[in-house]
């Protein structure tokens, strides 16, 4: 980069609705990496190529700690701090030991034993929404109540508690990011989250949380407080994500007539359809927190230095024509998917599973269901959340 040549503040363009700025077309193609200017913390690196995204996320020589350790003068997305101490900025080898005991509850076999419950719930919200009459809000019946409810039965929290867990997770999802706010709806979390430890390792259910509470491996197993910032990551990490998805899969079928058509003769493409648009919808206008360089590190002609902050923009590299032709087409007939939308290398989401798992019974079921599911308003009059780090509607009103 020249010294004439402005650096950009990030994120770039407008990011309320699902598409890309054309600048980062441009800047994709001229190098693998671009200097922008953080809204908080001052200037990273933006690696925005398929290849410089895995690298930033996966080679060892970057410290997602060390972003931590930074503080407030780490480059960054939101007002908060990085939450030094949770598995979401562990370095090996205390993010392996972490990962070890996940990967030995969250197995495929016992996500999968959920499926059933969550096609129970689906079927309930939609039986809500068809009460309702069209048309009605399919954020509000729907995507809204429907992350949490699943929670709660991965967690195994107790019907008496679940509406107040409910408010405690609406209020960690809403100002887990906050700087000021905070600190005390996080303590009431972690202290609930630790006494419902305590209680499934002294009477384990079939839940994955007494899984995980239960686990051990070569005599050690996970602290309260572990286990407790476990709960805390698959709440912050996956309800308000899964929350969005929903909507906007929904209205990019929505207006996306032929491939919807697609999914609609062939519902068996519900799977590989979720895959596609997981690649295709924008998730964040950018990522909170990024990765610190631990040594200099080459990406193409440019070297990030010793120090230097690296942000992974996923919805860029899932649009790098290196990878995927035609990369800004939706196309459900598209084959090899390698998106990165969960993340890549060792901090790839833990409730990744789970999330494919919530998106494929709930669009799969309300395609199958309502066949003749339309947006009940042009779509050009959809409104769309401002300033968020999460992109989707206000609401999204549908009729059938």
């Amino acid at each position: 980069m020249s010294a004439n040549e402005a650096v950009p503040e990030y994120p770039v363009g407008d990011t309320s609705r699902l598409c890309l700025d054309p600048w980062y077309r441009t800047a994709r193609e001229a190098a693998p990496v671009a200097r922008v200017r953080m809204p908080y913390g001052g200037e990273a690196w933006l690696a925005l190529r398929y290849s410089a995204v895995r690298l930033a996320q996966s080679d060892p020589r970057f410290s997602r700690s060390a972003t931590a350790d930074a503080g407030a003068n780490a480059p960054r997305m939101v007002p908060g701090l990085p939450p030094a101490g949770s598995v979401l900025t562990m370095d090996p080898p205390e993010h392996t030991r972490v990962r070890r005991f996940v990967a030995k509850a969250f197995t495929a076999r016992r996500i999968e034993r959920l499926r059933p419950k969550l096609q129970q719930i689906v079927n309930g919200l939609l039986d809500e929404l068809t009460a309702q009459g069209a048309p009605a809000d399919l954020k509000r019946f729907v995507a809204e109540p429907l992350p949490v409810m699943v929670i709660c039965e991965v967690l195994g929290v107790p019907p008496g508690d679940r509406d107040d867990f409910r408010e405690m997770a609406e209020t960690i999802r809403s100002i887990v990011y906050t700087q000021d706010e905070s600190q005390e709806a996080m303590n009431r979390f972690l202290g609930y989250l630790s006494s419902l430890v305590a209680a499934r390792r002294e009477k384990p259910g079939g839940d994955l949380l007494s899984a995980l509470a239960t686990v051990v491996d070569n005599g050690d197993r996970l602290s309260e407080r572990e286990l407790a910032s476990l709960g805390v990551a698959l709440v912050a990490g996956g309800h308000e994500t899964v929350l969005n998805q929903v909507t906007n899969f929904a209205y990019t079928l929505l207006t996306n007539p032929v491939e919807l058509a697609k999914l609609r003769a062939r519902p068996d493409l519900i799977n590989h359809a979720i895959e596609e648009l997981l690649r295709h919808v924008p998730v964040h206008s950018g990522p909170a927190f990024g990765t610190v360089a631990k040594e200099d590190v080459r990406f193409g002609d440019i070297t990030v230095r010793a120090g230097e902050t690296v942000i992974a923009d996923i919805a860029a590299a899932n649009h790098d024509p290196r990878m995927f032709g035609d990369p800004d087409m939706l196309n459900l007939d598209r084959r090899d998917i390698p998106h990165l939308t969960f993340g890549f290398g060792p901090h790839h989401c833990i409730g990744a599973q789970l999330a494919r798992m919530e998106l494929q019974v709930t669009i799969g079921t309300l395609v199958r269901r309502f066949p003749r599911l339309r947006l009940a308003v042009p779509a050009e009059e959809i409104e769309w959340r401002e300033g968020v780090l999460i992109r989707g509607v206000e609401a999204l009103p549908v009729a059938w």
